[in-house]
């Protein structure tokens, strides 16, 4: 890939020198730009400002550079960088010049610069246009360096006030060409005297972030696809002893290889005699004397040794290490600072990190086979495509799965999650066609927002369990990293996530199983009305009333007796199955029981006479294998619920008809499948359908000057310097001009502080009024006796102020108000709140007890679609009052979801609003009123979810 800029390099586009800016450069070195990326094909690089340090490596970089590349770059042969050349190459101000350049090994792959110049093209201090220019290595074009760099340049730019890049490109530079047309930016072009002329607009649009998000897609998935099938592997830290780590991976390691394959296994001791030989592998001293090349390592040396060994194996070109070591972040401080250290040095020579403190890495594809973990077996073959946080949960996982004879495609455990994160592999499956279903088993959240983006995808067309430990501790694993605005998630919170994302949430192993084996055998059942056929009046009852528990709507149970044979199960899963008026079917079976020949033996109910009774009916378990195919090709899920039938489910399992041994463990998975597959179908129709209204009275750019005065006060500068963060309240009357921009109407309150301002303030606003405390410790609170309604008068007034002033110690110290009386309806509360690691959610709860007392509160993620709110209203446990309960009148629900649409709107089109609550919203049947209302403002973070492509640094 080649550079598009200025001609020559000692000159401005039109030969004028640059203006120089006088400062300290290292105490201005934007420390914020520097990142890490991952490449195309799955390589790691690191992007930050040069600096006048880095001249030696600008001038071994350029010497690596093609003639062609350099006159694609200059348009003039220039073989060579003068020392001018390199000082102004070197030397920037970040401000009006800027310099990026990529690092891989410590040596420049590419560069990029931009100089801010004004409407004739002269450097200038004040213009909103630069000029761009790219280089970069023939070795490692087509990599996708110079799309990683346009998106960095870009955010820098915007950063400094920079809002459109120009840049002349040859037109027979046509990957650099290339590289800015598929950018997704506003593009105007123009040719002349020989050469392209591009202008671009920076602002982000749709077509920019997808094609940002299709590019990271891309790139994590292949890191990973990397890691897991690598054609050379070694493990160092290999010792003579068999019970030691590093050994028992070496012996996991060659016990997944099938015989013959081709791969080469390699084992690394730095203490062992040369010629020394370890389970049939050559040991080495070092990587470096290795003498073909390694795609993985696994390290399980101890921790003062990892500096050195993955120095080493990044001088020799490894891809990616999994690092079982242990004592890093779970120790403490000095641990994470060893961690960070650990990442920092992987990525700058290119590699990824699985762990430290891992479980280890497994791929049972037959091609390329895989088993770096302390696994003692490579499991079976299957569509599980597994991640966890723990060894310990990684253990459990891989032994539910062979003791249900479940096959699994890929498995990681990833410890400490320093590097490689459960979105990576979610980027994976998404392309693997091997995997069918994915499993989760999560502690943490690393970033939250990206995983809603990730798995919303992803569970489109695969479905997503997962376990997410802490619900009611909210504490974090030791050694996890996670940004402070993760590491306070309410469980809230990630449900909203998870069901916004598709995700189902299940809440132990067995349950995970449970899911995710129905989920993967059986077709998604196209709604809930349940089936329940089979031989015990009991169970099917049980079963019945567990459907009724889950939300599902079951038929009434038919009971065939105990006495029903292979032939009356077959028949009557058949008529169930045929019934359109059926969904899915749930067989329940107990063992055949007889009058008297039967006892119980051994905690097993057994028949003496004949040992195969009591463990199970082989022609009901072939009338349930017949009855699966047809539920196959009729796309109903059938499931067996059973007691005492230990044998069955194996019989079965050939068939893919899941078995559970309890009603309720086949019911809740049911449900789930049920829950996922309506999400599948409402997401598939928004798509066609949802949208997010346009919405009349809104003044988008009224709202924001609003904000930006608000920002700039004395009060909200002095409150950006106090712990905690920046978030300020708007006043009384900020908040409701601001909220009026949206067209949301907040009925007016006039101060009370006496009877006789309460008197005029209710001639104002006209009777009927109420008389409330706004106070922050009485806001809300009518269970205090601060709010008098249904005022009609003024000595109904009087008398109610005197009555809140003597029991409220004082009508100032409770500070009263007047408002016209609302009509009557349904109180309700609205809400949105920015959560720095999810974005905004919009919340929307009943008044009073149902949401303050029982957490009856919905949320969506913003922003909302009318899809969205009308389902939110609804979602709410006490969403009936809304709907006419008890022959009430049914309030204006149009007008709600109206409303919610406006906020969301709000805090979309204005980051800087931190949070909007309303509250009460008074539906009446014929409209609504908002009595309360609060706005919180924030300045905006430096870099955000929409801002270019980088790795986490934590």
């Amino acid at each position: 890939m080649d550079d598009s800029a200025a001609p020559h390099p000692e000159q401005d586009p039109q030969n004028r020198p640059a203006p120089q800016r006088r400062q300290d450069q290292d105490a201005d070195y934007p420390q914020h730009w520097e990142a890490d990326i991952l490449l195309r094909d799955g390589g790691t690089a690191r992007i930050r400002p040069i600096t006048p340090a880095d001249a030696g490596r600008l001038v071994e970089f350029y010497e690596q550079v093609s003639e062609q590349s350099k006159y694609f770059r200059f348009f003039a042969p220039y073989p060579r960088l003068s020392d001018k050349d390199v000082r102004r190459f070197t030397h920037h101000d970040f401000v009006n010049r800027v310099g990026l350049a990529v690092v891989v090994r410590d040596h420049f792959i590419a560069t990029v610069r931009y100089d801010r110049i004004d409407a004739d093209g002269r450097p200038c201090e004040t213009g909103t246009d630069a000029e761009v220019a790219f280089l970069v290595q023939d070795a490692h074009q087509g990599r996708g360096v110079a799309s990683a760099l346009l998106e960095h340049i870009a955010a820098v730019a915007q950063e400094r006030g920079i809002r459109r890049f120009q840049a002349e490109v040859l037109p027979e530079n046509r990957k650099m060409v290339k590289v800015f047309t598929d950018a997704g930016y506003t593009q105007h072009r123009s040719f002349a005297d020989g050469v392209v002329h591009l202008e671009f607009d920076l602002e982000p649009t749709a077509a920019s972030l997808a094609v940002m998000r299709a590019r990271e897609h891309r790139a994590e998935a292949r890191s990973v696809q990397r890691l897991l099938t690598p054609r050379s592997v070694a493990v160092l830290g290999v010792s003579r002893h068999p019970q030691t780590v590093g050994r028992a991976i070496l012996r996991d390691l060659l016990g997944g290889l099938p015989h013959g394959d081709d791969r080469r296994v390699y084992a690394v001791n730095r203490n062992a005699p040369p010629g020394t030989e370890l389970d049939g592998v050559p040991v080495h001293r070092s990587v470096l004397e290795i003498p073909g090349p390694v795609d993985l390592a696994v390290i399980a040396v101890p921790a003062a040794a990892v500096p050195a060994a993955v120095a080493d194996c990044g001088a020799h070109g490894v891809q990616g290490l999994v690092v079982v070591t242990a004592g890093y972040a779970e120790t403490g401080p000095e641990g994470r600072d060893r961690q960070r250290a650990l990442v920092r040095q992987a990525r700058a020579a290119g590699m990824r990190v699985i762990g430290p403190n891992a479980f280890g890495l497994i791929n049972t594809d037959p091609e390329l086979p895989l088993n770096a973990s302390l696994a003692p077996v490579l499991p079976r073959r299957g569509g599980f495509g597994i991640f966890c946080q723990s060894g310990a949960i990684g253990v459990a996982l891989l032994e539910a799965a062979h003791r249900r004879g479940l096959g699994v495609s890929s498995f990681a455990s990833v410890g400490n999650r320093s590097d490689v994160s459960g979105n990576d592999f979610l980027q994976y499956w998404a392309e693997d066609p091997d995997t069918d279903v994915v499993l989760l088993y999560l502690e943490s959240f690393g970033n939250p927002r990206k995983f809603t983006r990730i798995a919303r995808r992803l569970a489109a067309v695969k479905p997503i369990v997962v376990v997410k430990g802490a619900r009611h501790t909210g504490s974090l694993p030791p050694g996890h990293a996670v940004p402070v605005t993760a590491s306070g998630l309410r469980d809230a919170t990630v449900d909203a996530l998870f069901e916004q994302a598709g995700v189902t949430r299940v809440e132990t192993i067995t349950e995970l199983y449970d899911t995710g084996e129905l989920l993967a055998l059986q077709p998604l059942p196209p709604g809930d009305r349940i089936a329940v056929v089979g031989n015990s009046d009991s169970l099917g009852l049980l079963t019945h009333d567990a459907c009724l528990s889950a939300g599902l709507r079951p038929r009434t149970p038919v009971d065939l007796t105990t006495a029903a044979t292979g032939e009356n199960f077959r028949i009557a899963l058949d008529v169930a199955l045929d019934d359109p008026a059926v969904d899915a079917v749930i067989a329940v079976a107990i063992p055949p029981i007889g009058t008297s020949a039967h006892a119980f033996m051994g905690g097993r109910l057994t028949g003496p006479d004949d040992p195969e009774m009591g463990s199970d009916d082989p022609e009901i378990a072939a009338a349930l294998l017949e009855a699966g195919r047809r539920a196959g090709e009729l796309g109903k899920p059938l499931m067996l619920a059973h007691l005492a039938l230990t044998d069955l489910p194996t019989r079965l399992r050939p068939g893919g008809i899941p078995a559970y041994p309890a009603p309720e463990r086949a019911v809740r998975a049911l449900a789930h499948a049920v829950h996922y597959a309506q999400w599948r179908r409402r997401t598939a129709e928004a798509e066609e359908t949802a949208r997010v209204p346009e919405l009349d009275r809104v003044d988008e750019g009224g709202a924001r000057g609003l904000v930006e005065a608000a920002l700039s006060t004395r009060t909200a500068i002095a409150a950006r310097t106090q712990p905690g963060g920046a978030r300020i309240t708007l006043p009384e009357a900020d908040t409701t001009a601001l909220l009026a921009r949206y067209g949301i109407d907040v009925s007016p309150t006039l101060p009370a502080p006496d009877e006789e301002s309460a008197v005029r303030a209710a001639a104002t606003l006209g009777y009927p009024v109420a008389l409330k405390a706004t106070a922050p410790h009485l806001r809300h609170r009518p269970d205090l006796g601060s709010v008098r309604l249904d005022l009609t008068g003024e000595p109904g007034l009087r008398r109610a102020h005197q009555e809140l002033d003597a029991l409220l110690g004082g009508a100032a110290q409770a500070e009263l108000v007047v408002q016209r009386l609302a009509p009557r309806g349904v109180d309700t509360v609205i809400g949105a709140t920015v959560d720095p690691a999810v974005g905004a959610i919009l919340s929307f709860g009943l008044a009073g007890a149902p949401a303050e007392l029982l957490g009856d509160v919905a949320h969506r993620l913003v922003p909302a679609t009318d899809q969205d709110v009308a389902g939110l209203i609804r979602e709410v446990r006490a969403a009936p009052l809304l709907f006419g309960w008890r022959g009430a009148e049914a309030v204006d629900t149009a007008a709600l979801e109206e409303l919610l649409l406006r906020v969301s709107r709000l805090v979309d089109d204005l980051p800087e609003v931190a949070s909007v609550d309303l509250e009460p919203v008074v539906v009446a049947p014929h409209g609504l009123a908002i009595l309360g209302a609060r706005v919180r403002i924030a300045p905006l973070p430096v870099r955000s979810d929409l801002g270019p492509r980088a790795m986490s640094t934590l």
